[in-house]
């Protein structure tokens, strides 16, 4: 039986996280520094997230649909999932969280934090989705 505790408790960070950088946009007492904290914050917490679901949902691969050769690697194994009928978004969209993820390996400013936080919302819509698929439970 496969445990995903840490991709559910990733993904709820993750929620609450992105719920602060956006009420943090209405805040006029933080300073722009805070902000970026803010928003590094939540790029940290959806890279533990997305790197956490990748390796989930290759086990879920392996140990429940029984698939006897499963890459290592996100991006083949998101099209896996997507052939298998895994993912309620066309696995382009999935495709465009592995790139923001990729994008932000060692850079949390400029265009690409500004990139993988305007998928943030479809990713967590969606990462809510694949955890309800693999788990059989309903979010909590």
């Amino acid at each position: 039986m496969i445990d995903y505790d840490k991709f559910r408790k990733s993904l709820q960070h993750l929620e609450v996280q992105y719920a602060n950088h956006r009420r943090a946009q209405h805040r006029p007492e933080l300073t722009e520094i805070d902000r970026e904290a803010i928003a590094e914050s939540v790029i940290q917490r959806f890279e533990t997230c997305y790197d956490t679901l990748w390796k989930d949902l290759k086990r879920h691969l392996v140990e429940v649909l029984g698939l006897p050769e499963v890459p290592n690697s996100p991006k083949p194994i998101l099209r896996l999932a997507g052939r298998n009928d895994l993912l309620s978004s066309p696995v382009e969209q999935w495709l465009k969280y592995a790139d923001a993820r990729i994008g932000t390996t060692h850079d949390y400013s400029g265009d690409k934090a500004v990139q993988a936080l305007a998928v943030m919302e479809a990713f967590i819509a969606d990462a809510l989705g694949l955890y309800r698929t693999m788990t059989g439970t309903p979010w909590e």
